[in-house]
C-alpha cells in the first residue's frame, strides 16, 4: 500500500500521507513517496496547485519513533549509530529526508496544507515546507525533540515566525494550537475543526483560477527572498545538529532510557520535564 497517495482533482494535485494508523508517522519510505508525488504534480500541466492533507486521526505525528528510537544496535535503522558515530552517515541519512521535505518548498507550484489533529516534530518539518498553512482550531504543531534527540533540519520555525517567536518554541519544545500558531504568525489560518476542508477547498479553488506560470512566478520570487537569506546554509547546519543531537551524551541517555521504559514514558518524561538526561536520572523536587 502506497505510504503517500496522489490523485488529481481538476487543476489540484490532491497528495495525502497515508498510513493513518500511526497518524501518519514518517518511517525510511514516507519521504520519498512525498517528494514522488510533489514531482508527478509539477509535471502534469493541467494541475495548477497542491493541497497536501493527512489520512486518519492527524496529519503527521512525526518520525515512527517505534520504528526509530525503540531499535537497538544492529536492526539497520540508522537513527542512532554504535559509538563513535559517523556523521557523515548521518547526515546523508537526515538530509535525504530535508530534501525531500523541501520538494513541496522547492516546486514551482504552490502547496496549501491543511492540519487536522497533530503536525508535530518532523510532521512540523513537513507542514512548514508548505506554502499556505491551515489548521484546526485545536490540532497542535510544535517541536518537542527540540528539548531532546532533535533539531528541526528544515528550520522553517525562524523563517516563518522571526528568530524571537521560534526561540520561543524551540527552547520550550512545547505544542501549540492552531489559534496561538495563527496568532503567532506561524500559519495563515485557524478555522473550526468543521470548517477546514471547506476553508482549505475555497482557498485552493481561488488560486486555481490563476495560470500555473502567475502562479510559478509569484512562488519563485518571494522563495528567493528567503533563500538570499541563506536558507540552505541553515539547513546543512540544522541537519548535522540534528545528528549530532541524537549522538550527545543526552541524545545516547534518552535513546536508553526510551529502550528500558518505552519511548511513550521516555517523551512523557521529556516533555514534562521529569528527568535530567546529563545526568541521566529522574529530577526530584
Amino acid at each position: 500500500m502506497s505510504k503517500v497517495l496522489y490523485q488529481r482533482d481538476g487543476r489540484i494535485g490532491r497528495i495525502t500521507l497515508n498510513r493513518p494508523d500511526v497518524m501518519n508517522a514518517i518511517d525510511d519510505e514516507l519521504p520519498a513517496e512525498l517528494a514522488a508525488c510533489v514531482a508527478e504534480a509539477e509535471a502534469d500541466r493541467r494541475v495548477h496547485l497542491m493541497v497536501l492533507a493527512g489520512n486518519g486521526p492527524a496529519f503527521c505525528a512525526g518520525y515512527d519513533m517505534a520504528y526509530y528510537a525503540e531499535q537497538r544496535e544492529g536492526s539497520g535503522r540508522e537513527a542512532t549509530q554504535e559509538m563513535p558515530w559517523d556523521p557523515l552517515k548521518d547526515y546523508h541519512f537526515m538530509w535525504r529526508n530535508t530534501e525531500h521535505f523541501m520538494s513541496l518548498w522547492r516546486a514551482m507550484k504552490p502547496v496549501v496544507c491543511k492540519i487536522h489533529g497533530f503536525a508535530v516534530a518532523g510532521g512540523s518539518d513537513i507542514a512548514l515546507c508548505s506554502d499556505l498553512v491551515f489548521m484546526a482550531d485545536e490540532a497542535k504543531i510544535g517541536y518537542m525533540p527540540a528539548r531532546v534527540w532533535g533539531t528541526p533540519t528544515t528550520a522553517m520555525w525562524v523563517y516563518r515566525i522571526g528568530a524571537e517567536q521560534a526561540k520561543r518554541m524551540l527552547f520550550t519544545g512545547d505544542k501549540i494550537s492552531g489559534k496561538e500558531a495563527e496568532e503567532m504568525g506561524l500559519v495563515l489560518k485557524s478555522v473550526p475543526a468543521s470548517e477546514l476542508d471547506a476553508s482549505v477547498e475555497e482557498m485552493a479553488q481561488r488560486m486555481s483560477s490563476v495560470p500555473i506560470n502567475q502562479l510559478a512566478m509569484q512562488k519563485m520570487m518571494i522563495n528567493q527572498a528567503m533563500e538570499a537569506s541563506g536558507l540552505l546554509q541553515t539547513q546543512r547546519l540544522a541537519t548535522l545538529f540534528d545528528g549530532i543531537s541524537r549522538h550527545s551524551p543526552e541524545g545516547l541517555n534518552f535513546k536508553a532510557r526510551s529502550e528500558a521504559v518505552g519511548w511513550k514514558q521516555a517523551v512523557k518524561e521529556r516533555d514534562q520535564g521529569l528527568f535530567d538526561w546529563t545526568r541521566n536520572e529522574p529530577i526530584s523536587d
